[in-house]
C-alpha cells in the first residue's frame, strides 16, 4: 500500500513531473531494452532524461524503457506481472509494499548485490528493514521522505524563543509557551498515527510484533501506552480535532491561517502554506522531531520507495545493473538534490544541507521506522482500528482497555481475519 506521506512529499516537491503518456523511452539504439516501471511523479522528466542519457552511454548496448503507473491500484498489477511472462525487469514499489510481494515468491533475491555492491550496511533502516523479508533483500532503497516540525519563525520570536526544542520535555515546555490566547501551541489532529507511531518507538514500543503468520497488535503494552500519553500531552497544547486525521481538515490550511505556531509534516508543505498565505512567505522554518533526549532526533515513519527485480523478467542481469546504479552515490546525490528527497544512506545527508527543509528531514531520518512488516499489513491501515483507538484515549477513556481493543483487532488482521 502506498503510504500517503509519500503521495504528499512528492506532490509538494517535483516542480517539472513525467509526461502524461506515461512511457519514456531512450534512444532506442540498445541491442537489449530494460523496462522499468516507475509511479507517477516519482522523479522529475528531468531527472529521468538525465539518468537515461548517462546509463545509456555508459552501456550502449542497452536501451532504458521507463513504464510509468498510478498508485491506484498498483499492488493488484504488481502482483499480476509477478506471476506473467511479460513481467518488467524493474518495478518501484512502496517500501511497505515489499513484504506482500515477497510472499507472491516471484521476487529475485537481492541478498549479494545489496552487501556486495551497495552498502546495505549503511542504508537507512526504514527503507532497509521493510525490504528485507526472513533475512533476503528483496527491495533496494530508493529514496525517503519523512515528517518535521515546521514553525512559525515570527511567532517563536515574538515568545521570547531563540532555539528549537531538542527535547522532548523541551518541546512541550515551548509549545506550552506558545499556547496562548488565540493561538494554538501546534495544530495536531487526533488520528495522526504516523506521528504517534514516532512517540511510541521512541519508548521502545512497537505497534505489533510477530513474524509469518504470528504477529499480534502491541498497542497495549507500557512502552506503547507512554507513547500514547505523550501524544495526549501534545494535542493538547492546541485545538486540533479528536476525532479525526490531519486531512480533515487539511492542516496545512488551518496552519495558513496564522494562528498556529507549529503542524508536523513533511517539508514540502510550506510552499502549501505559503501559496494560501503569502504574508507567512519567509517566516517558516523546520526542525527535526525532538527525541526524548537531545543525543538524537525522535522516531519517525519513514515512507519512500524501493527498487525489485520480479523472477521472471527477461532482462533479470541488466535489470539489476539498472538498479545498482539508481541506488549509487551518485544518482542518489542527484535524485536527493533534483527532488529534495532523503537519499538512502545518512551518510549522503550532507547533499541536501543547503536546503533548510530537506536537512531536517534528512536528520530525522537516521531515526526512521517503518511500520510492522507483514504482508497482511495494508489491511491494518485500510481499516486501522488506531485512529478511534487514538480518539477514545483523546476523549477521556480508559487508555489501557482503549488499546488492548485495538491490538486485538490487529491481531486478528494481521492473523486473516
Amino acid at each position: 500500500m502506498k503510504n500517503r506521506i509519500l503521495v504528499g512529499a512528492v506532490a509538494l516537491v517535483s516542480s517539472v513531473t513525467l509526461s502524461g503518456c506515461g512511457y519514456f523511452s531512450g534512444s532506442g539504439g540498445g541491442d537489449r531494452t530494460v523496462t522499468v516501471w516507475l509511479m507517477r511523479d516519482s522523479v522529475s522528466s528531468g531527472f529521468l532524461e538525465k539518468f537515461t542519457s548517462s546509463y545509456e552511454k555508459e552501456n550502449p548496448s542497452i536501451e532504458l524503457e521507463f513504464k510509468i503507473q498510478e498508485w491506484s491500484g498498483i499492488g493488484p498489477k504488481v502482483l499480476d506481472a509477478l506471476e506473467s511472462d511479460d513481467a518488467p525487469d524493474v518495478i518501484e514499489v512502496g517500501n511497505t509494499q515489499v513484504a506482500q510481494y515477497a510472499e507472491s515468491g516471484g521476487l529475485r533475491d537481492l541478498t549479494l548485490e545489496s552487501m556486495r555492491d551497495l552498502g546495505s550496511e549503511d542504508w537507512l533502516p526504514g527503507l532497509a528493514q521493510p525490504g528485507q523479508i526472513s533475512g533476503v533483500q528483496y527491495g533496494i532503497p530508493w529514496y525517503a521522505a519523512n515528517r518535521v516540525v515546521i514553525y512559525n519563525k515570527e511567532t517563536f520570536k515574538d515568545a521570547g524563543i531563540t532555539d528549537v526544542p531538542k527535547t522532548r520535555a523541551e518541546w512541550l515546555k515551548t509549545t506550552e509557551k506558545l499556547n496562548t490566547q488565540g493561538q494554538q501551541g501546534i495544530y495536531l489532529a487526533g488520528q495522526n498515527w504516523y506521528v504517534l507511531a514516532g512517540f511510541i518507538w521512541d519508548e521502545g514500543g512497537e505497534l505489533a510484533e510477530g513474524g509469518g503468520g504470528d504477529w499480534r497488535g502491541t498497542l497495549d503494552t507500557p512502552e506503547a501506552l507512554a507513547g500514547m500519553n505523550f501524544y495526549k500531552e501534545l494535542q493538547a497544547l492546541g485545538d486540533g480535532p479528536m476525532d479525526s486525521d490531519e486531512e480533515k481538515p487539511p492542516q496545512n490550511d488551518v496552519f495558513a491561517e496564522g494562528d498556529v505556531a507549529q503542524i508536523i509534516s513533511l517539508p514540502g508543505s510550506a510552499a502549501l502554506i505559503e501559496q494560501k498565505n503569502p504574508e507567512l512567505k519567509g517566516k517558516l522554518g523546520y526542525f527535526p522531531i525532538p527525541g526524548k533526549t537531545a543525543k538524537a532526533p525522535g522516531s519517525v515513519f519513514t515512507g519512500g520507495s524501493d527498487l525489485i527485480v520480479p523472477k521472471n523478467a527477461d532482462q533479470r542481469s541488466a535489470g539489476i545493473a539498472v538498479v545498482k546504479a539508481l541506488a549509487s552515490e551518485k544518482w542518489q546525490t542527484e535524485l536527493a538534490r533534483s527532488m529534495s528527497y532523503v537519499p538512502n544512506k545518512p551518510k549522503l545527508a550532507h547533499v541536501v544541507e543547503g536546503e533548510e527543509g530537506t536537512a531536517a528531514m534528512a536528520e530525522g531520518a537516521s531515526q526512521g521506522r517503518a511500520t510492522p512488516n507483514s504482508s497482511q499489513w495494508a489491511k491494518v491501515e485500510a481499516e486501522n482500528p488506531i485512529k478511534p483507538y487514538m480518539t477514545a484515549v483523546l476523549t477521556g477513556a480508559d487508555p489501557a482497555a482503549a488499546a488492548t481493543k485495538a491490538s486485538e483487532r490487529i491481531t486478528a488482521m494481521l492473523a486473516g481475519s
